[in-house]
């Protein structure tokens, strides 16, 4: 099997020693959470990172993966002018699940050599410099439902398992924006449920109670990491693995949940 490795990520721009300074000790689950997914990540040797994220090109009836020989990131928009990479991407295997898909499901390649911060945190978090050491693949979400995101997620799967690469997979996002008055889309009282139901759902490795979510519940959450999530189960569903939570926290009113999935 070529999917060695699998996690579900936050992207809170904070952790990143520049840009949190000591504002980082609020996150310090998060960001030990993220020092066991590095560990897991290096002992896997995983070769490519797809990385599945909600900041990047969002189209209403397509998804998109940005294709480009090399990426290049920053994190400027959060007054961090100094932290930079670049990583290679993996322009072969980005044209191989294109091409099988074909009619299967709307995919649109890209090619945007900017990162997108989604991406780009994750990535700078796991690989702790090693940047030459691995290649990626960024996939954005669609507009299209939820179950749209499972299936494709079932669709990709082949074309991963059977890669001479060994895959790790990275399901970029945040759970709820709303779960106090500090929060940056303001307080919902459904906030708190739609987390909990969520992370239960992972857990218990059940994506059709997630399919299965109310509307307005997680219109209220104001989130951005379920179809992530979703695309992501919808790649481990028949294989063999085990949800292990690694952290939860929302010291800033946005929910960041770190889980490592043992393959």
């Amino acid at each position: 099997m070529s999917i060695v490795f699998a996690a579900i990520a936050p992207h809170p721009p904070l952790l990143i020693p520049a840009i949190g300074k000591e504002n980082i000790s609020h996150l310090k689950a998060t960001d030990e959470a993220y020092k066991k997914l590095q560990e897991n990540l290096y002992v896997s040797k995983a070769d490519t990172i797809l990385i599945i994220s909600p900041h990047g090109l969002v189209q209403g009836k397509t998804f998109s993966m940005n294709l480009s020989p090399e990426y290049t990131a920053n994190f400027e928009h959060f007054g961090d002018f100094a932290t930079k990479f670049s990583v290679s991407g993996n322009v072969g295997l980005t044209h191989k699940i294109r091409e099988n898909l074909e009619t299967k499901a709307p995919l649109q390649l890209i090619s945007q050599p900017t990162l997108d911060y989604g991406s780009a945190i994750p990535l700078y978090l796991l690989l702790n410099h090693n940047f030459n050491s691995i290649k990626v693949i960024p996939l954005y979400y669609s507009g299209l439902d939820l179950d749209a995101h499972f299936q494709f997620g079932k669709l990709i799967k082949r074309d991963l398992i059977y890669s001479q690469n060994r895959i790790a997979i990275i399901a970029s996002g945040d759970l709820s924006h709303s779960l106090s008055k500090e929060s940056p889309a303001g307080f919902s009282p459904k906030a708190a449920k739609f987390d909990q139901k969520v992370i239960e759902c992972v857990i218990k490795d059940q994506p059709q109670e997630l399919l299965n979510l109310n509307s307005t519940l997680i219109h209220d959450a104001n989130e951005c990491g379920l179809k992530s999530i979703l695309i992501l189960m919808g790649i481990l569903e028949d294989i063999k693995h085990e949800p292990q939570r690694l952290s939860y926290e929302s010291p800033f009113g946005v929910g960041y949940l770190t889980v490592n999935f043992k393959l």
